[in-house]
Parts: C-alpha cells; structure tokens; sequence
C-alpha cells in the first residue's frame, strides 16, 4: 500500500506519500461510482469462456507449490497464510519484529524489500538474513519488491522487468529455500493509468524468472494499485498462469476501500476459487477513511470460508498510525487494528497454523489436553475476563478459542494465546456460559473444557479517572485528519463509554473509524464500536476520523467520559 502505510506505494517517512495514496484512492472511487458493473464483475464470465482448472504441479513442485489452486507444502500439506506484512526495507534495524509477529501467531509474514530503483536496495547479505530469521521464527517468508507501487501512474516507480532482474541477482541466496520462500515480483505494479498494460509485463516476469532456473511460487500483484477494480487480473488470469511453466505461481488482491461490501469481496474471491485458480489477499486494511470503509470483517470470513491466505497491512512504522497493528514496533501495545486481526474472529490466534515443514505439527494427530475449567473477573455490563488452567500437548499449545454455549449451540466469543481472554460485546444484564477449547499448531483441537456462568451489570455511565490526547495526523485545504486516544487512568475497566468534546471553530466530523460520532454544532458525542467498548486499567483505545475546517483548526479544550471531566494525556 502507498498512502495510509509504507507500502503499497511510497516512503513511510513523508506526508507527501500519504497524500499521493488517498489521491489514488480518490481515483479509484470516483470512477467506482460510474463503472459498478466493472467492480462487480460476473463471477466467471470475468475469466473468460476458456478458463479450465489450474494444472496440478505434480513431479514439478520444488517445495511450496501449487496444485489444483491450492498453496501446498513439498509433503503435500496444505498451506493457508495467516499473516502481516513487515516494513522492513524502511526499518531495517527493528530484527525482533519478525520474532514478535510470530510470538502474536502468525504462520507467515511479507516481508517489504527494496530493488534499488526507488529506495536502497537490500543486499544479497540483507535477504539472506531475513530468511534466516523467518526460518528461525517458523514463519514462511513471502519477499516483495515494492519499488514497482502504481508503475504507469506514478513516475516514481520501477518496471517489474527490473524487479526481475532484482531476484536474479538474489538466486543464489534463494536458491535451495523453496521450502521457506514465496517470491512477490513486485509490490501493486501497476497503477490507474491503463491498467490492461499489467498483463504482458507480468507473462514477462514471470517467464523471465522461469528462465533463469527459479523453482519456488511466484506471486503477482494486480494492477489498480493492488485492488483490481477495472478487473484486469481477473480477465486475465488464466493466461498469467499458463504463462508459467510450472504451475507454481498464485495471484494476490489487496483489498482496501475498493471492497467496502460484502459482495464486492465474495464475488472476486470465489470466481478465482470456481475457476481453480490459486488466490490470496496479500494486504488488506479495516479501518475506514475518507474514502470508504474496508469491510474487513468479510474479507477474513470469506478467506476462512474457502481456505485462502491473508497477510494484513501492516506490523508497525506506517507514516500515518491507522494501520499499524503494534505502536512503535511494541508487540505490547496492541492498536484497535491489532486486536481485530490478532485476537478477533477469523483472526491469527483463531486460524492460523504453522506449517509442517518446521517439523513440529508434522504427523501430529494428538489433540491437546482440556483447558482448565475458566473462571471470570472483571465482569462488566458488556465484558468479561476469563482466564483458566492451561491446556499440555505433545507438541505444544498455540492457542485457545473460547465460545459461548446457547442450549446445545455453541458461538465464538473470543481467541487468545495465553490462558486468558476479555470478552467483548456482550448485552448489560445478560447471563452466558462459556467454556474454552485449546488447538496445537497441526490445528489439532482439545475437548471442551468445563463451563462458566457469567452475568453481565445491568450498566451504567462511566466516568472519572481517564485522559484524552488529541492531535491532529494531517490537513489539506478544507480537511483533516484527526486521532483521539482514550486512557483509562484507573483501577477498574471503563465500559460503554460515551466521549464528548466541542469544536471551537466549525469544524465537522465527516468519517471515523473506531467509534460513532454524533453532532450538534460544535458538540461532539462519541460512542464506541464493538473492539473498542472496553477500556481495560492502564489501557487506551484509538479513535480516528477524517474531519472539515475552515481556515484555522483549534483542538477541543476539554474532554469528558461519561460526563465526568478527562485529564490531558
């Protein structure tokens, strides 16, 4: 990505890269409003009337490789990404990140590289470390050249022949790591500007590749900066992949606000898994801006539902902090973005399996022990944190689900990696009973431990020990960007918070992500959304949004929660 983070396009580092993103997704919008059909393309008609299934690799596969469209291991298991992307040409010195994003559950990461046309390039001694440290952290490692961000539109980006070139130079560091290694070409490699000129480039790469002897997946980008909205990849799939002589190439989409509904997302994925080919969502975003509102919850239940990868964007260091998953590179400070793709429903900790060429879940068939019967504390009127007895494996536990029980059905509630969970979003006054399974990493699953009975407080305003900090994350003429972060000073969990402040000078919330607004005037009354409705002792949630202004831009003077006045973080 290019504008909110690093990636998919420009320098973390610089406004003006922020700018040029939402630009480009401006662009992409505007003409989404007149060319719907394009968006919502027929489910296989886009691929044409000649699409067949993907070709089974068989005798050729060389470590990760495809076969009839799924990403399989050399022993045939079947692979499924559950990861985040990692910054690393930008911050080269943050080598615990990788350790890190594995200590959260990922089973894999994407990792940004640099080719040397656009920012320094990662030597072969760099790349070579990168991939230690993946194996070393169990992590399959899916390297990008993300020089080639929005070729054709901006001037500034690097031609996938040259990021081919790029990977030749790294073959003998590659080489032999097919196990470990998926190769991304390069990163959103083509822009707006006639984007039906992604396709010969790709065959080219590709085969250009091929050529040079490498054996290991290749994965493509597609154009539109990643999101394929005129549907370009799509229509051309089929002859990418008969491009490739092995078979071992899968395609990414990175869904950011193109995909703001569920049919948009159910629609592009499921045509590429009817005609057999290989697909995942190389980077995705949920929370909204100006331009639309990720639906990313359909995203990661669309990628369960049919058993395709997701790597989120991104681990930390974005230029603004919206989709940073961890602030400042601290696995302890999990954003709001975090908490979702870690611990929500379809997340990380719930799905993710690592793969069996690290030798710990192959041949596992041995489920875990039952947890400990879990108790609850800190019940609130919409939370409860339950912690239990951890669960023993042969192998090794890698997480918990917890579920609510409902007569004989059974719903998830929540997925830690440690014995103890909060759970969020429940009904003031309610009473549930929950109970907890424990998985290994082969995703062998525990029997049910025993159950809890928890009833919820009927309710009320909190209010006291808490402080707010306001900044503003950037402005243009008419507009601006705005962060907000909610502590909780206290002792005791704050929950259904209501935030209020009061503009000064007429300025407007238009958008937010993280909590509703409602306005009256200058007044402002913020509620907050489900990931964000309890605010543990010592913690803090985030909320953002895009605002107008006139000529000046004076912060609120003061804060409240729940009526009672807020201190200045």
């Amino acid at each position: 990505m290019l504008s909110r983070r690093p990636s998919t396009g420009v320098s973390v580092r610089t406004r003006s890269t922020t700018r040029t993103r939402t630009t480009r997704s401006r662009t992409a919008v505007s003409l989404l409003t007149g060319l719907t059909t394009l968006v919502g393309f027929v489910l296989l008609g886009a691929f044409g009337a000649g699409a067949a299934h993907a070709r089974t690799a068989g005798a050729l596969a060389t470590g990760l490789h495809i076969s009839d469209g799924r990403l399989l291991e050399a022993n045939g298991n079947d692979f499924v990404m559950r990861g985040v992307n990692h910054a690393h040409t930008w911050y080269p010195g943050e080598t615990q990140s990788l350790a890190d994003i594995k200590a959260k559950g990922a089973n894999s990461v994407r990792v940004v590289l640099s080719d040397g046309h656009r920012w320094s390039e990662n030597s072969p001694a760099d790349v070579a470390a990168v991939v230690a440290d993946c194996k070393e952290n169990r992590l399959i490692c899916v390297l990008e050249v993300h020089d080639t961000t929005g070729y054709g539109e901006d001037a500034a980006a690097g031609t996938l022949d040259h990021a081919a070139d790029y990977w030749i130079g790294l073959k003998d560091v590659l080489d032999g790591e097919e196990d470990y290694v998926i190769v991304n070409i390069g990163n959103e490699p083509w822009g707006n500007t006639n984007p039906a000129g992604w396709t010969e480039p790709t065959i080219a790469a590709v085969k250009k590749l091929r050529t040079a002897g490498f054996q290991h997946t290749i994965m493509v980008d597609a154009p539109n900066w990643g999101q394929d909205w005129q549907g370009v990849m799509k229509a051309n799939a089929q002859a990418v992949y008969d491009a490739d002589t092995t078979g071992n190439l899968i395609f990414s989409i990175h869904m950011y606000s193109v995909f703001d509904t569920a049919q948009e997302i159910n629609d592009y994925l499921d045509g590429f898994v009817a005609s057999g080919l290989p697909i995942l969502i190389g980077e995705f975003g949920g929370p909204g801006d100006q331009w639309g509102d990720p639906d990313e919850d359909t995203m990661m239940a669309a990628a369960e539902r049919l058993d395709l990868g997701y790597l989120a964007w991104s681990w930390s260091g974005n230029t603004d902090p919206i989709l940073d998953l961890v602030l400042d590179f601290d696995p302890s400070r999990l954003s709001s973005w975090g908490e979702r793709i870690f611990n929500g429903v379809n997340g990380i900790a719930q799905t993710s399996v690592e793969a069996t060429v690290f030798g710990g879940a192959t041949g596992d068939d041995e489920a875990p022990t039952a947890p400990g019967a879990p108790a609850a504390s800190a019940v609130t009127a919409d939370s409860a944190t339950l912690t239990w007895a951890a669960a023993t494996d042969n192998v090794g536990v890698t997480g918990y689900d917890v579920v609510r029980i409902s007569g004989g059905a059974e719903t998830p509630a929540a997925s830690a990696l440690s014995p103890r969970v909060t759970v969020t979003g429940l009904t003031a006054g309610t009473s549930y009973t929950f109970a907890v399974y424990a998985r290994d990493a082969a995703g062998n699953r525990s029997a049910r431990s025993a159950t809890v009975a928890v009833t919820t407080d009927q309710g009320g305003t909190p209010g006291g020990s808490c402080a707010v900090g306001y900044r503003v994350v950037g402005e243009w003429q008419g507009g601006f960007q705005g962060e907000i972060v909610i502590r909780n000073t206290g002792t005791a969990a704050l929950s259904d918070w209501r935030l209020g402040f009061a503009f000064g000078a007429g300025q407007t919330v238009a958008n937010m992500w993280g909590g509703t607004a409602a306005q009256s005037g200058g007044s402002v009354t913020v509620s907050p959304a489900s990931y964000t409705s309890t605010i543990a002792p010592n913690g803090s949630v985030t909320v953002g949004f895009i605002g107008t202004k006139g000529a000046t831009n004076p912060a609120p003077a003061a804060f409240t929660l729940g009526g009672a006045a807020c201190a200045a973080a």
